[in-house]
């Protein structure tokens, strides 16, 4: 019997929970191509007490190799910004991790998965021939962008670490025999920006057994004066803060205005001090850190993604479709998934558009009704996970090929 080739996939996050976007998309990834082509390794730094995830590492791999989690603390991060490596790629560096790769590449894998190019810090030059490097963002798009909304000195400190970031992202791009993108949007602009030869796109995934559709609304009907809309994410996450200030400063009064009783519910670990200051006295809630933000989905009236600035797709997009939610987002919130405005969800870039179309949703039980139905259905014909894999696992075995 022959063996499958074998898949040396690296992280510089330890996925689990998953309570982020990348991890999500890479789990889920994982999980699906286990016991197909490839027998899979894969390796990533782990937090203490990460022995609590040892059946959900072995639903995803068929082997694991780990090193100590790098310390993180703000004085790191302070010291990481005189670094010639972006902050967010300095501070994943580690020698412990450097060593356990080492010796997974001696055993020479048929295919080195490079996940993010953040973990490119920690692997030698030049990879293996069948290298690929799964790219979740336009990294450095995500700095340009925050430097064009920042004011004063934190611009300066943006357009710095987008240079660097740019720099980085350059090499560990070109380093690699493929690349692969999360949405067809994302491989144009990496290709043309980094002049890559080719860059393959793959689309982005939503769990429908686990963020199972609903039937119903969550009420009969929606008072005139009152509604729910909620926002899901990392909420210590520069974009998240960002969009949801975005939404408290610039659009809540235009909501209020129209329906004084409207509830805003901000699901997500560690919303930061000006998330809470701006939130003071307003019908918002912030509940930190949950287990499952499903019942918080299904309780809600309207999804929103209010973001200006970020790259790569947004996972929780097709979470709140996949449950029946109608979604209000911007271009940016939005970007790289191929679903439809105005047929699956409704778009809007400016406070005063994303408060008429968040009133538009309340008020209008019939569009509610076609948006969420049709979301559902686009997401049924086009984005489980095991299609995602299939596409992942299909671009590995051409990586082999010289």
């Amino acid at each position: 019997m022959t063996s499958k080739p074998q898949l040396l996939f690296v992280s510089p996050r330890f996925l689990f929970p998953m309570n982020e976007g990348g991890k999500i998309r890479t789990a889920n990834t994982l999980r699906h191509m286990k016991g197909g082509a490839f027998e899979v390794t894969l390796a990533s730094p782990v937090p203490s007490g990460h022995t609590v995830h040892a059946e959900e590492i072995a639903a995803i791999c068929d082997h694991f190799l780990s090193w100590p989690s790098p310390p993180t603390s703000s004085l790191r991060r302070g010291l990481a910004l005189f670094s010639r490596l972006p902050v967010s790629v300095a501070t994943d560096r580690s020698a412990a991790g450097q060593a356990v790769l080492q010796t997974a590449l001696a055993r020479q894998p048929d295919v080195v998965v490079v996940d993010f190019p953040h973990a490119a810090v920690l692997l030698p030059t030049p990879l293996p021939p069948a290298s690929v490097l799964f790219t979740h963002n336009v990294e450095a798009e995500i700095y340009e962008r925050h430097a064009r909304t920042a004011t004063g000195a934190m611009r300066y400190v943006w357009q710095n670490q987008a240079g660097k970031m740019a720099r980085f992202e350059r090499r560990a791009l070109r380093a690699v025999r493929r690349v692969i993108a999360v949405s067809a949007r994302d491989a144009k602009a990496l290709q043309q920006r980094y002049a890559l030869p080719a860059v393959d796109p793959i689309d982005t995934g939503v769990d429908l057994d686990f963020f199972t559709f609903q039937p119903t609304e969550r009420q009969p009907a929606i008072a005139p004066a009152g509604g729910r809309i909620v926002f899901t994410g990392v909420m210590d996450s520069p974009a998240n803060i960002d969009g949801v200030l975005f939404l408290l400063r610039e659009v809540w009064p235009l909501l209020t205005a129209a329906r004084p009783n409207i509830e805003l519910v901000v699901v997500g670990r560690n919303p930061s001090p000006a998330l809470l200051d701006a939130g003071r006295g307003l019908n918002c809630r912030f509940t930190g850190f949950v287990d499952d933000i499903r019942p918080f989905v299904a309780d809600a009236d309207v999804s929103v993604i209010p973001l200006r600035v970020g790259s790569g797709t947004r996972i929780k997009a097709f979470e709140s479709m996949a449950m029946g939610r109608p979604v209000v987002a911007t271009s940016i919130g939005i970007e790289g998934l191929d679903i439809t405005a105005g047929d699956h969800y409704l778009r809007a870039d400016t406070p005063a558009d994303f408060a008429a179309a968040i009133l538009r949703l309340l008020a209008e039980p019939a569009l509610r009704a076609t948006v969420r139905q049709a979301a559902r259905q686009r997401l049924e014909q086009r984005f489980g996970w095991a299609r995602i894999a299939q596409q992942f696992e299909a671009i590995c075995l051409r990586a082999m090929q010289p």
